[in-house]
């Protein structure tokens, strides 16, 4: 029986790429080479196929399976093959031929991802195309809904996202499990020349919601991408008043996600009232900051003009969301802008919400605070 540290170095090998040095192994230790061409390794299961076609080893490929006859069709424990290996790292060669071998172009691994789908995790267009020219399916869908098309759009290479809707004119058509279409996704990720040309070439709806009631607008503005949100509102009509499934708008998603230069273009270039309410709770923007920690936002919204005395549907203050966290930099701030503690629609005080000693310490520090 080969030891594991034979085994581990002929894996090396395998790696790293030199032949000479594998088929030498392999000839004069015939334990050794079946140990390895049996084998599966590390925390994933892989095969020796895996690892040559993960390092673009295409000469150490063709050894694996035109010399020693190794089925190219072996899964590890997440149900890759090697085909998922060489097409999501980019290695051209070695995907081609595989294909070329008979491998299973549309093989699903764990969570049914497909060669393809991998491909387009990365700006491996000429992969991509390959596999495509070989049959590859552009309308299948992993566990989530999502569309090589989707994972283009998140990746945001727009020669791609062009050559795949050359390729089907389509195939921009489409939702994950969720509701969301490919624009929300390259909206959500800040890709700015992508979001454009979907708007150029594809029909989607203004305002289309996931299932959360998120529009593609929300997701520029929650993350941070104002160039983005500008664009939907200038080419897409987008609008900047919609809610999301609890009533929230860009303006609160925006406020949860500390995002403190899209919230002021919405203030201060939109018009957007600082004080607006989600429609469930009657939550400000300052209320979300609050329960958030976001002391820097905190301090942007009153700069803005937010009522730090406002309450929501059930007479909760900014202050009772910062105690309830327990984050005692915004506690010191809304007193410091006027709040002192007081009670809900229960009776219940905002102080009594407190648990830690150094909030504690922020009420003592201030009088009728206690």
């Amino acid at each position: 029986m080969a030891s594991e540290g034979k085994i581990k170095h002929l894996i090396r090998l395998i790696q790293e790429g030199r032949l000479s040095h594998l088929k030498e192994e392999m000839c004069k230790d015939e334990d050794g080479r079946a140990a390895v061409l049996k084998g599966r390794f590390g925390r994933s299961g892989d095969t020796v196929l895996h690892y040559a076609a993960r390092h673009g080893r295409l000469e150490i490929l063709k050894y694996l399976v035109d010399e020693l006859g190794t089925n190219i069709e072996l899964v590890n424990s997440d149900y890759k093959r090697a085909l998922h290996e060489a097409a999501s790292m980019g290695h051209r060669e070695c995907t081609r031929y595989l294909i070329a071998k008979g491998a299973r172009v549309d093989c699903l691994k764990k969570a049914d991802w497909t060669p393809l789908m991998m491909a387009c995790t990365r700006k491996n267009l000429e992969v991509v195309k390959d596999l495509i020219e070989s049959g590859a399916s552009l309308s299948l869908k992993n566990k989530d809904g999502w569309s090589s098309f989707h994972i283009a759009c998140r990746v945001g290479d727009p020669e791609m996202i062009q050559y795949l809707l050359r390729v089907s004119s389509a195939v921009w058509d489409v939702e994950s499990k969720i509701n969301r279409t490919p624009l929300h996704t390259a909206a959500m990720h800040g890709h700015l020349e992508a979001t454009e040309l979907l708007l150029e070439r594809c029909g989607y709806k203004p305002d289309a919601k996931d299932s959360c009631g998120v529009t593609p607008f929300m997701d520029a503005v929650q993350n941070g991408h104002v160039e983005i949100a500008k664009l939907l509102l200038e080419k897409h009509k987008a609008s900047f008043s919609a809610t999301d499934a609890v009533g929230a708008q860009s303006l609160h998603r925006a406020t949860v996600t500390a995002q403190d230069e899209a919230i002021r273009f919405l203030v201060t270039g939109l018009g957007v009232n600082v004080n607006e309410r989600a429609t469930d709770l009657k939550l400000t923007a300052l209320h979300y900051a609050a329960k958030e920690g976001h002391a820097g936002t905190i301090e942007t919204l009153l700069t803005l003009g937010a009522d730090v005395y406002a309450r929501d549907a059930k007479g909760r203050s900014a202050l009772h969301m910062a105690c309830a966290g327990q984050h005692s930099k915004c506690i010191r701030q809304l007193i410091a802008a006027g709040l002192t503690d007081s009670t809900d629609d229960s009776g219940t005080l905002a102080s009594h919400l407190l648990k830690k000693p150094e909030a504690l310490k922020v009420l003592d520090d201030f009088t009728g605070c206690k």
